[in-house]
């Protein structure tokens, strides 16, 4: 099958043309049109779908764009309030209709007509939807969506001094890297004390969102927002047991894997311990990896990198490009991290991100690049609920790109000795993220399960969680209020409670993808593409077999793909 990045923006059927959001008195009418119109077939319910999917895209697509810009400059006023406005003043009014909406299309004669095959996971979400809703939670989630894009403004302000010149946090990282050791601790210790300087109102941040999302839940019934959030996040086909069972397979048959690593580091580096800075850095001689220097020339290298796979993959990110979908530097009032931001209407996503030239950097950018294909790909179903596919199948396009485009990565780099070590660095990562995974998620449930908590609590539990997924070859002494709130670093936390485990399963998946590739990537990419393209329409096991994977994170599989994964790290 050939794909085509010439994506096209949605034809409305239903809203004029020119219409755009400015305030709830013109988008009411549509919302009333469908609650109120009559089904007298099932062409009829068909179109009363598609009528109701244009507006539902309608509005993504401009809440997208108002957090877009408001995370592309945090310091913006004006941007803020109209994020603030939608969040506040539109968003709310919408959500009872939405449940209006919902009931009517489940109590409707003709649903039980409708493709089962077709509509099973779409007409699922729907009844979850309904299980979940309460009046009496709109202000309260309203003001969750506006809380939680606090912390962008906070951390987007932070920026340190080095060698005279103020870089943000995720530019200085960079000096993590430097032969000079002394200059690596004096970068570690001024970005973890500038974290320090916001750790009370991160604190008091995060407490406020915590005790609002215990009481949603409690609102819906629920004994606790894990339980809550379990559901509203579509997790049909996996339990908290799983997730206790994924943290300690990654005890057993990881933490052994990650301590081999950083004893040969600490061996490569010549030292007697391995302090925290240390674990980025080369020896001495060497000069950190530079992959690239600007955004324009990391998108170019990245789109070059892509059509070596298929040219598809960089006809999509040239697409955006052209679009003005990138913003990939970072500065001073960005807000932190990187995301790839679907589009419902226009088709092509947004990629946002704080690169500063590191190898780390290509890892995001071939990682949302990943997520950017997945939006091109569902684009064309039918309904946007069709295109709302589950996170941990969104996390298996990004992370297999990360590995799938490592073979193709001499475009960032001049040498075979530079391309080597970039791979090694990689697959470290590959390892190395699994115990960061289980400790941000097991925190979680002792957070959601202990809403009751203080502050001094919080920290001393979050230190233990963090010590049993620590590696005893780094010597951490000294460092215990730094560590004590590393967890302030994770924008999820704050933005996105409960997501991460899908690091965790979506990392197996695209192991297992790799693993096809290299017995043969034609077959490996074709799975790839066939998984993504069916966007939500499938269960999360069907999605992963559709990509020739096994859903399945038990310790046996867990152990199996770590031996995969080491076996290529000694053949490098």
């Amino acid at each position: 099958m050939t794909y085509s990045a010439d994506i096209k923006k949605l034809t409305r059927h239903f809203l004029p043309n020119n219409f755009i959001i400015t305030n709830w008195e013109s988008l009411e009418p549509y919302f009333k049109n469908l609650d109120e119109r009559v089904i007298n077939s099932v062409a009829d319910l068909e179109q009363w779908l598609k009528d109701a999917s244009e507006v539902e895209a309608i509005i993504s697509e401009d809440a997208c764009w108002r957090q877009i810009k408001m995370t592309c400059d945090t310091e913006n006023k004006e941007l803020e309030e109209s994020f603030t406005f939608f969040m506040m003043e539109i968003q709310p009014k919408i959500q009872p209709y939405a449940d209006k909406l919902n009931k009517k299309l489940v109590s409707c004669p003709f649903t039980k007509e409708l493709d089962k095959q077709k509509y099973f996971t779409y007409l699922r979400n729907v009844k979850k939807n309904i299980d979940l809703f309460r009046e009496e939670n709109i202000p309260i989630n309203a003001e969750l969506n506006v809380m939680q894009q606090q912390f962008g403004v906070i951390s987007g302000k932070m920026t340190v001094e080095v060698k005279g010149q103020e870089y943000t946090l995720q530019q200085a990282a960079k000096f993590l890297e430097d032969e000079d050791r002394s200059l690596r601790e004096e970068v570690y210790r001024k970005i973890s004390n500038r974290r320090l300087q916001d750790k009370k109102p991160l604190s008091d941040l995060f407490s406020s969102l915590l005790q609002k999302r215990h009481q949603v839940a409690v609102n819906a019934g629920f004994e606790n927002y894990r339980d809550f959030r379990f559901l509203e996040l579509g997790r049909f086909d996996y339990t908290k047991e799983s997730c206790y069972q994924f943290h300690e397979a990654v005890k057993l048959y990881v933490m052994p894997l990650v301590n081999q690593l950083y004893e040969a580091k600490k061996k490569k580096l010549c030292l007697d311990t391995l302090r925290p800075w240390d674990v980025e850095a080369e020896p001495a001689g060497t000069q950190p990896l530079r992959p690239f220097k600007t955004g324009v020339e990391l998108t170019e290298k990245t789109i070059a990198c892509f059509n070596e796979l298929r040219s598809f993959f960089g006809e999509c990110l040239r697409r955006m490009s052209e679009m003005g979908h990138l913003d990939l530097e970072s500065r001073k009032g960005k807000a932190p991290g990187g995301y790839n931001c679907p589009l419902a209407e226009s088709g092509a996503p947004f990629i946002f991100m704080n690169a500063a030239g590191t190898l780390d950097d290509v890892t995001t950018m071939v990682h949302e690049g990943g997520h950017a294909i997945h939006s091109f790909l569902a684009h064309e179903l039918e309904l946007t609920g069709f295109k709302e596919y589950p996170t941990e199948i969104a996390e298996v396009a990004s992370m297999a790109m990360e590995l799938f485009s490592m073979d193709h990565w001499q475009v960032f780099f001049d040498s075979t000795a530079e391309l080597k070590r970039a791979k090694e660095q990689q697959l470290e990562r590959v390892i190395t993220i699994f115990p960061w995974i289980a400790t941000i998620d097991k925190f979680q449930h002792w957070v959601y399960e202990n809403p009751n908590h203080t502050e001094e609590e919080r920290a001393d539990r979050w230190f233990e969680i963090l010590k049993e997924f620590s590696s005893p070859v780094i010597d951490f002494t000294g460092l215990d209020e730094y560590r004590r709130f590393a967890w302030h670093r994770q924008l999820h936390l704050f933005e996105v409670p409960f997501y991460y485990i899908e690091y965790g399963i979506a990392q197996l998946g695209a192991i297992g993808l790799w693993q096809q590739y290299k017995n043969n990537p034609e077959s490996a990419i074709n799975n790839y593409l066939k998984a993504l393209e069916l966007g939500g329409t499938k269960t999360l096991p069907e999605l992963f077999r559709a990509a020739g994977l096994q859903f399945d994170f038990s310790p046996a599989y867990i152990s199996q793909l770590m031996g995969f994964v080491k076996k290529e790290m000694d053949s490098l």
